[in-house]
Parts: C-alpha cells; sequence; structure tokens
C-alpha cells in the first residue's frame, strides 16, 4: 500500500504533520519497526523484555497501559523532553520519524505486547491443562500426544500465524475432543494471553523474535468478500461497526471461539490471514472514539493555542502522524515552551485520543 506524503512548510511557532493523501492509517510491520528501534538508537536506552539499554524503561515490560496508538503518542509526548536532554547530552541527534516509521514501531511494540496487561505464567500453565490441550498437545520435546509438541509452536511469537492455527486446526481439535467426551471450552482474550506468556515461557521458545506483518487492508477486505464472511458479519456483527480485537490474545481467540460457529470447514493458507489481519488490524487502529470537542479543550488547556494560533492549527489524521511530528518538531517546541517559563504539557491516552479527533476535524 503506498502512500503519498504532502509537502509542508514549517516555522518555529507552527507545523502541519506529514499525511498521506488518503487519510489513511498506516499498516506497520514488527520486523520493520524491530529495525527502526535498533537503527534509530531506541535500543541505546530502552529494552524489550531485557534485550537492549538499562538506562529507561523496558518497554516490554510495561503492560497495561493500552495498546492503541494514541498510548503510544500520549507515552512517547510525555516522555520526549528527557529523551531528547538525553540525546543532546550524549551528542546523539534526534531521529526523524515518518508516518509510516510510527506505524512500523507500533507494531513492533503490539507484537511484543508492549502495553497489554502481563501475563501470568503459572495461570497460563493451569489453563493450558484445564482447557484439554494439554491432553493432545505434549510438553515433551519428542512429542507424546496425538497432536504437534508445543515446543515446536513458534507461531506463539507471531499472532497472525497463531490466529492461523487456531483457526485451521479448530475442527479437528473440536472433533478430537467430543470424541473422548470432552467438553469443547470457549477461551478469552485474557486466558489467551496467560497461555501464550506460558509457551513463550519455555526454554524452546524462549527468545523467539516476535513477528506481525499484516498485508494490504484492501485486498484483506476483498478477501472477506470472497469468503462469504461479509454475508454474515452484517448489522452489529459488522467488522467495522466498532473495534474488533484489543489485544493480539483475543485476536487468536476470536479466532478459535468463531470456528465452532461456521457450518463449513474453511481453511485459510499464510498469506490469506495475512491479508484478513490487515484489513482487521487497519480497523481497529483507525477506531479510536475521540472526541473533537473535548479535543479542542485539551488543545486550549494544555497552552497549544497559545503558539497555534488562527491558521497556525497544526492537523494530524492519526496518532502516527502525530508522532511523527513530535520527533520532527518537537525539539523546537521544547525550546520555545522553556522560553516561555512554562512547562512541557502532559497528555493522558484518553487526551490524546480527543486530540487526535480535534486535528483530524480540519482535515
Amino acid at each position: 500500500m503506498g502512500f503519498t506524503l504532502r509537502a509542508a512548510v514549517f516555522g518555529a511557532a507552527a507545523f502541519v504533520f506529514a499525511a498521506n493523501a488518503a487519510g489513511a492509517v498506516p499498516v506497520g510491520h514488527a520486523e520493520r519497526g524491530a529495525q527502526l528501534f535498533k537503527t534509530q538508537g531506541c535500543v541505546t536506552c530502552h529494552s524489550i523484555k531485557g534485550e537492549g539499554g538499562k538506562s529507561a524503561p523496558d518497554l516490554g515490560r510495561i503492560g497495561g497501559k493500552g495498546w492503541s496508538p494514541e498510548t503510544m503518542a500520549a507515552l512517547m509526548w510525555n516522555h520526549a523532553p528527557q529523551m531528547w536532554q538525553a540525546m543532546e547530552k550524549g551528542g546523539v541527534p534526534a531521529p526523524k520519524i515518518s508516518t509510516n516509521d510510527a506505524a512500523d514501531l507500533f507494531a513492533f511494540f503490539y507484537a511484543a505486547r508492549a502495553f497489554e496487561r502481563p501475563g501470568d505464567a503459572g495461570r497460563g500453565r493451569a489453563l493450558f491443562a484445564s482447557k484439554g490441550c494439554s491432553g493432545c498437545h505434549s510438553l515433551a520435546a519428542g512429542g507424546a500426544g496425538s497432536a504437534p509438541s508445543v515446543l515446536n509452536w513458534e507461531s506463539v511469537a507471531d499472532p497472525i500465524e497463531l490466529a492461523r492455527q487456531m483457526w485451521n486446526h479448530a475442527p479437528k481439535m473440536r472433533a478430537a475432543m467430543e470424541a473422548k467426551k470432552m467438553k469443547v471450552p470457549a477461551i478469552t482474550g485474557a486466558e489467551m494471553n496467560d497461555m501464550v506468556v506460558y509457551l513463550t515461557s519455555l526454554p524452546p521458545l524462549r527468545g523467539l523474535p516476535p513477528k506481525f506483518s499484516p498485508a494490504s487492508p484492501a485486498t484483506g477486505e476483498m478477501l472477506l468478500e470472497a469468503k462469504g464472511c461479509k454475508g454474515c458479519h452484517v448489522g452489529d456483527k459488522a467488522l467495522d461497526r466498532k473495534p474488533v480485537f484489543a489485544s493480539s490474545a483475543e485476536f487468536a481467540a476470536a479466532m478459535w471461539n468463531h470456528a465452532g460457529q461456521m457450518k463449513q470447514d474453511i481453511q485459510l493458507r499464510s498469506e490469506e490471514m495475512t491479508r484478513i489481519a490487515g484489513y482487521v488490524w487497519s480497523l481497529q487502529v483507525s477506531s479510536a472514539q475521540g472526541s473533537a470537542e473535548r479535543g479542542a479543550k485539551v488543545f486550549e488547556t494544555k497552552g497549544c493555542a497559545g503558539c497555534h494560533a488562527g491558521g497556525k492549527q497544526p492537523k494530524a489524521a492519526n496518532a502516527f502522524e502525530i508522532v511523527s511530528g513530535l520527533w520532527a518538531h518537537g525539539p523546537q517546541m521544547l525550546k520555545q515552551v522553556q522560553s516561555q517559563g512554562k512547562s512541557w504539557p502532559r497528555l493522558e491516552s484518553a487526551q490524546m485520543t480527543d486530540l487526535v479527533a480535534h486535528l483530524a476535524r480540519g482535515r
């Protein structure tokens, strides 16, 4: 999916965020985000689950903040002055992050489950047994069970592939459970999260690099149409009616639960699942329910209107553009704020969501 960046002229007191012509939210890729995390110097101070610098918080262990792009934008916004000061002291130039770069970084954090509520390996182990998984899936390297050993489940590090595996194997797994007169369990997102934490704590799976590479949302929507999914997902069940999955664990859990409701077995290839994930992902990250009216008040009360008056008000179609603009022009803004004897304004995630709605209204 291509995006055309608009040319913009920036002044000391006003700027316009880089935007794509269609205003669509870019689809990020975790692999590119992981590379950016290194090349842009983030890993010098920050780490992900212990891998990286130690002078700043481990981004893989700050769960519970909420996983939305607006949350990431608010956290970056609040922490930016300290980051810029540390970079200036160390002689490190502040990185330039494009809108697409911001989406890639977010996909990386999403795959690493950085902002989700922390799962519990102990609960996950118990759930793996109580849900009947361990009855077929052995924990032994050789795999003594009737299904593949979990020690070969590299898909636990890839939310899209895990969801595909849950979907494709659901009919066979359900049939095996019913043959043993076992109740087929439903799985919540929180339970899936605990089980994934447990599985990724096993030595052979520990340290797997996080993966998340959705494909084009447009082709994903076409595929759902071709598969007949849109015939059922209408009205209140329509995927674009409201946010669908608040985490990668919820995505995999929903695929398992929904497969049992299907009247026919529809198998999905890997590339098909990446397309569906791209469509669902685009709906999720663009579904922020902010209030433009509240956002206008945030813009006023946080002091933004003092500099961005009249026609100088910035515009942003989404939180990724906020992040891009922050890194491009934030150091100048900070100096201007300090020259006025003011403090850098802090923003909560909800306030950032409302602010994006306000800045997008003029697009």
